[in-house]
């Protein structure tokens, strides 16, 4: 089976790089791009075709959520929607999927959820839906 492709957006070179070494560890999965800001992003998928884009919410001019919808509107593919205010029920998190992301994930919980993150990605890559309807909004207290 080829490897899950993955482009990840982040403007934070530290969490840009953890999640790189963090995705690089499964031969599953294939970082062919990452990028620090939307343009560079929007740029990326349309040249690499990724199976899934983990996306900041929170990022320097245009933020995660106006990417996701030019994504969307341009270059459909599923989108993980990362912040460190995803919490269960949380407003943006709800936004986030109404507005075509396939899933959400806790930005401050990767490393100590590293295994459910990795899973995430591999799911959503492969076009299937997170097992349950919780996992939607990958989330830890």
């Amino acid at each position: 089976m080829k490897p899950v492709r993955i482009v990840v957006v982040d403007d934070s070179l530290t969490i840009r790089a953890m999640i790189e070494t963090l995705l690089e560890r499964d031969r599953r999965i294939e970082v062919v791009g990452i990028a620090r800001n939307g343009e560079e992003a929007l740029d990326m998928i349309r040249l690499e075709k990724p199976d899934v884009v983990t996306l900041d919410i929170a990022m320097p001019g245009k933020d995660g959520m106006a990417i996701l919808d030019e994504i969307m509107a341009i270059d459909p593919c599923p989108v993980i929607m990362l912040s460190s205010l995803m919490r269960d029920g949380a407003p943006i998190a709800a936004e986030a999927m109404d507005r075509g992301a396939a899933a959400c994930f806790n930005k401050a919980m990767i490393v100590r959820e590293a295994k459910r993150f990795v899973s995430l990605i591999r799911e959503v890559g492969r076009g299937l839906a997170p097992d349950i309807a919780q996992d939607q909004v990958a989330i830890a207290a």
